[in-house]
């Protein structure tokens, strides 16, 4: 997902008191935070549901995305797609074009991007649609976030769904930096391994680094959103990649991408 470059000073983007609302917000959305598993379903590849009082059976990956349109770029395109687990086929797809005019602030994505997101969850939850989510991907960061709070936690502890985030990008946390995680995953001792843990200065562990299923030593970066441990997260994402990001969040991509894309050619043509 890209972002929008921003060329303003960040005092004339936002103010001081809108900032510290943020922070207040993130403070006590943390409090509510669980990362460990919490949820009623189990990994399985079999259709259908356990018998009663048992687990369901993992069936609906949902996947967030939002992309920007490069002639105005304060109309955004907010996608939810699901598919179905393990087949990994859109089964539900929804869109929401939206004018944002909260600029993109380091550590602060889930204030711009939240608001479109939920609503796409909320609409699909009100309807009683049977393929709501029982597990969100986010194009964002969980946990690894230099406030241990980033987009996928913001949505998963506000809709009580479980979350993972995905970053490809890495933040600057605890000691970690993008070129010590790629001096380990060259590290002869790691070539065989097809993702590292990201254990800070602090001896926190913040998420993992996955390398793409193309070997890649540019990985991805998991971490725990809300209601999932770190092991199930790593192991729910390299169940849903095809390439070097999972299944929900590139469909939610590609189609964000190609909706926005559809309405700007529409509008030069009109």
């Amino acid at each position: 997902m890209e972002k929008q470059p921003q060329e303003a000073s960040l005092d004339s983007l936002t103010s001081s008191q809108d900032q510290h609302d943020w922070i207040a917000a993130q403070d006590f959305l943390r409090t509510k935070l669980i990362t460990e598993d919490s949820f009623t379903w189990k990994l399985n590849t079999s259709a259908g549901t356990s018998k009663q009082g048992a687990l369901e059976v993992l069936r609906y990956v949902g996947g967030v995305d939002i992309s920007f349109s490069k002639d105005d770029p304060s109309m955004a395109c907010g996608t939810l797609v699901v598919l179905d687990f393990p087949t990994l086929q859109v089964v539900y797809e929804d869109f929401s074009l939206v004018s944002v005019h909260i600029p993109y602030v380091p550590g602060f994505l889930a204030f711009r991007e939240a608001p479109v997101l939920l609503e796409l969850l909320e609409k699909m939850k009100k309807s009683n649609n049977p393929f709501y989510p029982q597990l969100l991907l986010v194009d964002g960061n969980g946990i690894l976030h230099p406030r241990g709070f980033g987009l996928a936690c913001h949505l998963g502890v506000v809709a009580d769904l479980p979350t993972i985030g995905i970053g490809k990008n890495l933040h600057h946390v605890d000691g970690l930096n993008q070129s010590r995680v790629r001096q380990l995953l060259e590290a002869e001792e790691n070539h065989a391994k097809d993702f590292i843990t990201l254990v800070g200065c602090s001896g926190h562990t913040w998420g993992a680094a996955m390398r793409s299923t193309q070997g890649s030593v540019k990985p991805i970066f998991i971490s725990i959103g809300h209601r999932i441990s770190l092991p199930t997260a790593i192991t729910i994402v390299q169940m849903t990649c095809k390439y070097r990001v999972p299944e929900p969040i590139r469909q939610a991509d590609i189609r964000s991408r190609d909706y926005i894309r559809t309405l700007q050619m529409n509008a030069r043509t009109m």
